[in-house]
């Protein structure tokens, strides 16, 4: 086969015929991989990959359960562009170097094994450096890297680009992604991939922001594999409810839920992340929530669009003002800047709790204080509690000083709320009471998708999972603190 032949290729790699698409039939003609025996075979698409293959669309981002051979349908797919389709630049990028080494090993055997007239004819390589593979005659370049640099990408254009493992990128995941997503341009392809990690975390938001940015979900569970099996000892004369379900549902056979129960045997509260079976089990499984998830859920269902968004959606109006209504405002300051916590003013009616409106973003003091201060005066001069810890005392200062906003919630003899020890449960509290009674009170997604990634950590502390935020929890918490304590009606 010679270069005219591999260019022509690849104009019709995402041509189908049937339910084949060209690139498996080249896939299974080109390629070999060692099976999970060891040997070395042809590479035949397996269920959760042929599905893949089928969805797939520019922008992807796949939830799986373990070893569902992913990874390496997403090598197999890219290196078939990058050696039909010049100037092709591929990159993946892996969680650890241990990962990005056994990447680039399986990218290494497609070359080896390719037929010799195209590996020493129009696929010689030239010199090229650690994990990099480069083709001359196509000017096209297989990349694998790791997930540590937040200047990943930065000066390249990437057609396609593969992140694996996202949910264990590590504290600086979304400045990673976001600085190699900005190197594929409109017309390239990405592919997200992770097992899940708990509820928050870079992976997690782009998982549930998926059907907003554009992105095509694609879901594995556990039992597309057809080697997660073993033989019924017939100890299965008594089924569960979930084990009847799956079975019902999903078609599971004896020897699955045999399978199903070794591996809760095995695994404990980690088999639900490690195999999952659905896309909002497997992520509460990495955290014990503080909120009655079930709750939030129902509620998220049923949110209806703000009245109003301003500035570009850093303010949401729900409820306006009404004359004669009093009014309630939570403030969690931050530092300000681009990154960090987010500041958040939430706005509730103090008579009834429902929440009216919402402030959310990254300010500085100054200009958090004039937000607030201009809020506050909308909804009839707002009582505002402003949380003192840290920041908020410059926020307290500016607005007694410059916005001379007078209705500050006051401690004894001092503006401004203290989260303690002893303060910060019992909000939380109230707060997570409220969400079970009377979740209709609450009208912000941001707000219920932060108590979505609210846990409890090991040490028995509640606080965001790794990655999440709390800003608009806390601000809400202190508002109906202190509603429990200032509402006659």
């Amino acid at each position: 086969m010679d270069l005219e032949a591999l260019m022509a290729f690849g104009k019709r790699l995402d041509k189908r015929v049937g339910s084949w698409s060209y690139r498996e039939v080249l896939a299974e003609s080109l390629l070999r991989i060692r099976n999970k025996q060891g040997r070395l075979v042809k590479l035949m698409a397996n269920p959760a990959q042929k599905e893949f293959e089928l969805k797939c669309g520019q922008k992807n981002i796949v939830l799986k359960a373990r070893q569902m051979g992913i990874s390496t349908w997403v090598a197999a797919r890219f290196f078939l562009s990058t050696i039909t389709r010049p100037g092709t630049l591929t990159v993946q990028v892996a969680h650890t170097q241990e990962a990005a080494e056994e990447i680039f090993r399986l990218v290494h055997r497609f070359v080896e094994n390719l037929p010799r007239d195209l590996k020493h004819g129009a696929l010689r390589r030239s010199r090229s450096n650690r994990r990099q593979l480069v083709f001359p005659a196509l000017d096209s370049e297989y990349r694998v890297e790791t997930a540590g640099d937040a200047n990943a990408g930065r000066g390249l254009t990437i057609q396609n680009l593969h992140c694996s493992e996202v949910a264990r990128w590590g504290a600086n995941a979304a400045d990673v992604l976001a600085s190699l997503r900005a190197a594929v341009p409109p017309e390239g392809e990405v592919v997200l991939e992770s097992t899940p990690n708990g509820m928050g975390g870079c992976f997690y938001r782009e998982w549930q922001r998926a059907n907003e940015t554009g992105y095509v979900q694609h879901f594995f569970p556990w039992w597309m594999d057809a080697g997660y099996r073993i033989k019924n000892d017939g100890d299965l004369a008594v089924l569960s409810d979930d084990e009847r379900r799956l079975m019902k549902t999903f078609g599971l056979d004896a020897e699955q839920i045999a399978f199903r129960r070794q591996i809760k045997n095995n695994f404990g509260e980690r088999a639900a992340e490690e195999f999952a079976e659905d896309p909002t089990t497997c992520f509460r499984a990495s955290g014990s929530a503080v909120f009655d998830t079930a709750k939030i859920e129902a509620r998220l269902q049923a949110l209806e669009a703000p009245l109003e968004s301003r500035e570009n959606g850093r303010i949401l109006i729900w409820l306006p003002p009404a004359k004669g209504r009093a009014y309630l405002m939570g403030v969690d300051a931050a530092g300000g800047g681009a990154g960090g916590d987010y500041a958040c003013v939430q706005v509730i009616d103090q008579a009834s709790g429902l929440q009216c409106a919402e402030l959310y973003g990254h300010y500085t003091p100054e200009e958090l204080a004039a937000q607030a201060a201009r809020l506050g005066r909308e909804y009839n001069d707002a009582l505002m509690v402003v949380e003192r810890n840290n920041h908020g005392h410059a926020v307290l200062a500016m607005l007694e000083q410059v916005e001379q906003y007078e209705p500050l919630y006051r401690d004894r003899r001092f503006a401004g709320w203290v989260t303690t020890v002893l303060t910060r449960p019992t909000m939380l509290e109230r707060f997570g009471a409220m969400l079970v009674t009377n979740p209709e009170l609450f009208q912000s997604r941001r707000l219920l998708e932060e108590c979505r990634t609210f846990v409890r950590r090991e040490d028995g502390r509640s606080a965001a999972a790794e990655g999440s935020h709390d800003d608009a929890i806390m601000a809400m918490a202190m508002a109906l603190a202190v509603r429990d304590g200032v509402c006659l009606e």
